[in-house]
């Protein structure tokens, strides 16, 4: 049997590798499941030691220290991936796995209606937890992000309408390249050549669309109401489409009133008091419109201009002079059913 110096070498080593496998399965216990889950976001940027921070606050770590020293020395802090993620608490190896390619950051998908304006996509955003707030100022003020066939200050009119997925950390710019880069999906070679043989600018295009787009109601009158619209344009006849006057008081199309005055509005987008085209989109227009504007339904079948238009019961009626135009407001809109 050992004894002295011995006998304490031996219980000497013992107690090391006791305190040893003590440490390392206290370590292991900090770095292991918790069983908590939770959202957190991790944002651009975010060093090692500030993901174990948000994870350890999230209750999905135990040690936030002992994780980034993982990530420090495994080389996954330099790899980590940012967005919004829903993450269980399943230990610090599958976590670290997770944040650097293990697991897709969550994304939300946002469907942008035709005719709606920029400020109505920039509520949906918000919504979403997006920043609407950021994306209305790029649009009002784009800078070097405004194409060059813009001629307005801001990007109103070329948000194309459809459905998108973002990341939750998208930025406001990157919702407006993403919907900048759809818009001139829609400006093909084939496209280009119409306008020129039309002889309009993209500007004009997006912004007769536009007009269109609000005062259609369905994707069938687009054409016809295209067909008006340009047919006006050519005589110098002021369009007096009723969308313009909304956008210029920031209404809503069915808030317009006469008695208040809503008509006698003294802004250039009023196109009952100025004549031409209003100075740039006053919605953002789908490609219903946009072709409709390119391929319109400018006469009736005696090749007469058609020159009026309205909508009652449910239809659109047409007409080539405004004693017809008259006529048929009084029988169809005005007239007891």
């Amino acid at each position: 049997m050992p004894k002295g110096p011995r006998l304490w070498l031996l219980w000497g080593v013992v107690a090391f590798f006791l305190t040893f496998a003590l440490l390392l399965l206290y370590a292991l216990w900090l770095l292991g499941p918790t069983g908590k889950e939770a959202t957190v976001r991790i944002p651009r940027g975010t060093t090692g030691a500030e993901a174990a921070r948000i994870l350890e606050e999230a209750g999905l770590l135990r040690s936030g220290y002992l994780f980034s020293a993982y990530l420090r020395f495994s080389g996954r802090a330099k790899r980590l991936i940012p967005g919004v993620y829903r993450l269980q608490g399943e230990g610090a190896f599958r976590l670290a796995r997770a944040l650097t390619g293990g697991e897709r950051p969550l994304t939300v998908t946002l469907t942008f209606p035709e005719g709606m304006r920029a400020v109505d996509y920039a509520e949906r955003l918000a919504r979403a937890g997006l920043d609407g707030e950021g994306f209305l100022r790029l649009v009002e003020s784009p800078g070097a992000l405004k194409p060059p066939y813009v001629e307005g200050r801001g990007l109103e009119g070329y948000l194309f309408p459809a459905t998108y997925p973002f990341d939750l950390l998208a930025t406001p710019e990157e919702v407006l390249r993403a919907m900048l880069r759809r818009f001139e999906a829609e400006l093909t070679p084939p496209v280009r050549r119409l306008l020129e043989e039309r002889g309009l600018s993209v500007h004009a295009w997006v912004t007769l669309a536009s007009i269109v787009q609000v005062e259609a109601g369905s994707e069938g009158e687009m054409p016809k109401i295209a067909g008006v619209f340009l047919n006006r344009l050519e005589r110098g006849m002021p369009l007096q489409a009723d969308p313009t006057v909304a956008y210029a008081l920031g209404k809503a199309l069915p808030e317009l009133s006469r008695p208040a005055g809503d008509f006698a509005v003294d802004s250039p987008y009023n196109t009952y008091r100025y004549p031409g085209l209003p100075p740039g989109p006053i919605a953002n227009p789908g490609r219903a419109a946009l072709v409709a504007v390119l391929n319109p339904v400018r006469a009736d079948g005696r090749g007469r201009p058609y020159l009026y238009f309205f909508h009652a019961r449910g239809r659109l009626f047409l007409n080539v002079d405004y004693e017809g135009h008259l006529r048929d407001l009084a029988r169809y809109r005005y007239a007891s059913p």
